[in-house]
Formats: structure tokens, C-alpha cells, sequence
């Protein structure tokens, strides 16, 4: 079983979206409407088209040109709705995806029951920031709405989440990656690329789960880190 000594522990940070608050709920209402969209362009069965791949396809494409959130979400939606309807689509139905990708950027915020009652027993004892990807106006407006500001000394919105990226956080804040624990819904992005350099991580998987982010846990030989089903769980072990 894996083991975090706490008495080294210095900084906990965590990831936002999906570990704090709903998110990826909001992006599969937005995709679903989209698709009904060009249901009304493409007879999928007659035309063979799988709506779900060609837009990831396009999100995929375009990561290195708009990165991670809703603006390049919406864009994808836009560049996959021209191509799949053979740039037939109307400018008002186009106006229908602009205007989706701009809910995404106003939800309201619902924070998870026991986040607030963990971030307030952590920040006595460590160091609490978040890390978090994506676009930086539309994530530091969600910290913002969602009253949880208070409780980081520090957050860090990023491009990627890779070892590099968190060496280059652990650098900043002067501490050793033993000395460092991370807490969050993805493996790829919140719990891989930290154990691979050392340090520590609490996994707490969600439902919903963007395909980029999937990571088949019986895949993992050596699990290093320690799996919860809510935050509040941390406090077990910290």
C-alpha cells in the first residue's frame, strides 16, 4: 500500500476542474446540442459520419494552437460543424455554438461537498495551491466565482501538466518532490507525471471524463499514489 509520510510534507496543491467544482459536465450538455446541430445538416447513417471523432479529432489538432478550455472547445465545434456539413451550416446555428461555448465560461459554479471543509483543516497546517490547465482569464474567473481563492497562496494555471511543468512549480516554491503532494481527477495530468518525479498524489476519479484524460488504470504496474473517493479522505492521511 502506498504511504505519504506527512511530517514531510510542505505544499498540497490541487487541480480545479472536476476536483474542486463541475466542470466536464457542462462540456457533454454543450457537445450533445452541438451534434443535434448537424443532425439537421447529416444523415449520419447515410453518410457514415461519427460526429463524437471528427470533433475529437479537432481538439486534438488544434491543443498546440488554442490549448486546454471552452474558447478552444467552442472553436473545434466551429471548425467541425463547416467541415462536417460541407460548409453548409447556417450563420444562425453557428451563432448557437458561439453562444455555448460562452455558457461554459459563465456556469455557475457547484462546488463538491467536502472541498471547502478540507482546503480550510489544510491551510493551517501546509501550503494549499492549485494548478490547473487551460485558458488563464476563464480559470481565474472560476477561482474567482467559486469563493476558494482565499484558501491558495498561489495558483498556478499552466499549458501542460507534464514532469517538466511541475519540476519547474516544485523549483518555485524551493522544495523536494517527497516534500510535495498533488490532488486531483486525472491520472494523466494530476498523478502520473508527479509520481514519476518523486513526489506524492491522491487520484479521486469523477464520472464524466474527457477521452484525452483517460488513462486505464490496470494499465499502471507500479501505482504510487492513493486512490480516494472524496476529498475530505485526504485528511486521513495528512
Amino acid at each position: 500500500m502506498t504511504k505519504i509520510n506527512k511530517e514531510k510534507i510542505k505544499v498540497v496543491a490541487f487541480d480545479a476542474d472536476d476536483t474542486l467544482w463541475v466542470n466536464e459536465p457542462f462540456f457533454r450538455s454543450a457537445e450533445a446540442r452541438f451534434y443535434q446541430i448537424l443532425e439537421k445538416y447529416v444523415d449520419k447513417k447515410e453518410n457514415g459520419k461519427d460526429f463524437t471523432e471528427e470533433l475529437y479529432a479537432n481538439e486534438i489538432k488544434n491543443l498546440h494552437i488554442f490549448g486546454y478550455g471552452a474558447k478552444g472547445f467552442m472553436l473545434s465545434m466551429i471548425e467541425t460543424a463547416l467541415e462536417t456539413t460541407e460548409y453548409k451550416i447556417e450563420g444562425a446555428d453557428i451563432q448557437k455554438i458561439i453562444n455555448m461555448g460562452k455558457e461554459i465560461l459563465a456556469y455557475k459554479i457547484d462546488i463538491y461537498p467536502t472541498i471547502e471543509k478540507t482546503l480550510k483543516a489544510l491551510e493551517d497546517k501546509y501550503t494549499v495551491i492549485c494548478i490547473t490547465k487551460g485558458d488563464l482569464l476563464d480559470q481565474e474567473s472560476k477561482v474567482a466565482r467559486s469563493g476558494l481563492g482565499k484558501y491558495f497562496k498561489d495558483v498556478h494555471v499552466v499549458n501542460e501538466k507534464d514532469p517538466k511543468t511541475y519540476q519547474r512549480i516544485l523549483n518555485g516554491l524551493e522544495i523536494q518532490p517527497e516534500e510535495f503532494v498533488m490532488i486531483g481527477n486525472s491520472l494523466k495530468s494530476d498523478v502520473l507525471p508527479v509520481t514519476d518525479l518523486g513526489a506524492n498524489a491522491f487520484f479521486i476519479p469523477v464520472e464524466d471524463q474527457w477521452a484525452l484524460e483517460a488513462v486505464d488504470e490496470d494499465t499502471i504496474e507500479d501505482k504510487k499514489y492513493i486512490k480516494l473517493e472524496r476529498a475530505e479522505e485526504v485528511l486521513n492521511y495528512l
